[in-house]
C-alpha cells in the first residue's frame, strides 16, 4: 500500500477549491495581505498559525531549514527570536540573508518571503523576552542549542539550577539570545485553485524602503 495520497479527483477539487475570492493580483500591498491572511489562519489552523519554515545557508553554501515562530510583523519586516549561538544564529550572522515559508493548510494558502536580515535592538529583545513564560526563559538560559546533549537529565538539572539562581526574580534575557528581522525584498503569495491552476503573485522591490511591483506567475 502506498503511503502517498492519490491526486484529488475532479469531484474533490470541486468541493475544496475556487471559493469566491477577489483575484490576488488586485492587491498592491503584500504585507497588508499577509496580515489579513494571518488573522484568518488564527481562526482556522490547528496549531501555531505563526509557524514558518526559516531557510539559511551554512559556510559551505548548503541550505538549512527549520520551523520557527513569527513574533512580530511590521512595515520593517518579519521578526523571530533564537539562540544566537545555535546553527541558525551562526548561519545568519555569517550570511545575513534568509527565506521564510508560511503554509496554512486549512486555508490552502502559502506565502514565501526572501530578503536580508538584521539583528533587532537589545530593547526589542528584552521586551519580548519579558513576555515569555518563566519556564521558557529558563530554557533559553539552559539550552546550548544545536550542540550535543549527553542526556535529558543534564538539561533538567540545568533548568533546576537556574530556577534556584533566579529565585524570586524574573530571569533576564541571556546575552546569547535575541532576535532577527527579515526585511523582505520578495514576497510571493500563493492560493490553491482546482486542477493545480493555482494563483501566484510575486511582489518585488530593490531595497526595503522602495515601493512594491508585482507580477503574475504561472502555477
Amino acid at each position: 500500500m502506498s503511503l502517498i495520497p492519490p491526486s484529488p479527483s475532479a469531484a474533490e477539487y470541486a468541493r475544496g477549491s475556487d471559493r469566491p475570492e477577489p483575484e490576488l493580483f488586485l492587491h498592491d500591498d503584500p504585507l497588508a495581505l499577509f496580515a489579513a491572511w494571518l488573522e484568518e489562519a488564527k481562526a482556522s489552523e490547528l496549531n501555531d498559525p505563526n509557524a514558518t519554515a526559516l531557510a539559511t545557508v551554512d559556510a559551505d553554501g548548503l541550505p538549512d531549514v527549520r520551523m520557527v515562530l513569527l513574533k512580530d510583523l511590521s512595515g520593517e519586516g518579519f521578526t523571530f527570536y533564537t539562540n544566537l549561538e545555535s546553527a541558525k544564529g551562526r548561519q545568519l550572522a555569517a550570511a545575513p540573508r534568509a527565506a521564510l515559508l508560511f503554509h496554512w493548510k486549512s486555508l490552502r494558502r502559502q506565502v514565501r518571503v526572501r530578503g536580508p536580515v538584521e539583528a533587532v535592538s537589545a530593547a526589542e529583545a528584552d521586551a519580548y523576552f519579558a513576555t515569555r513564560a518563566r519556564e521558557s526563559q529558563l530554557g533559553a538560559w539552559a539550552s546550548d542549542q544545536s550542540r550535543p546533549l549527553d542526556s535529558r537529565d543534564t538539561l533538567r538539572r540545568r533548568v533546576a539550577e537556574l530556577d534556584a539562581r533566579f529565585e524570586g526574580q524574573a530571569p533576564p534575557r541571556p546575552p546569547h539570545w535575541s532576535g532577527w528581522r527579515l526585511r523582505p525584498l520578495q514576497i510571493e503569495v500563493w492560493r490553491d485553485r482546482a486542477f493545480r491552476l493555482h494563483e501566484r503573485v510575486l511582489f518585488t522591490r530593490d531595497r526595503p524602503d522602495a515601493p512594491w511591483s508585482k507580477t503574475r506567475l504561472y502555477p
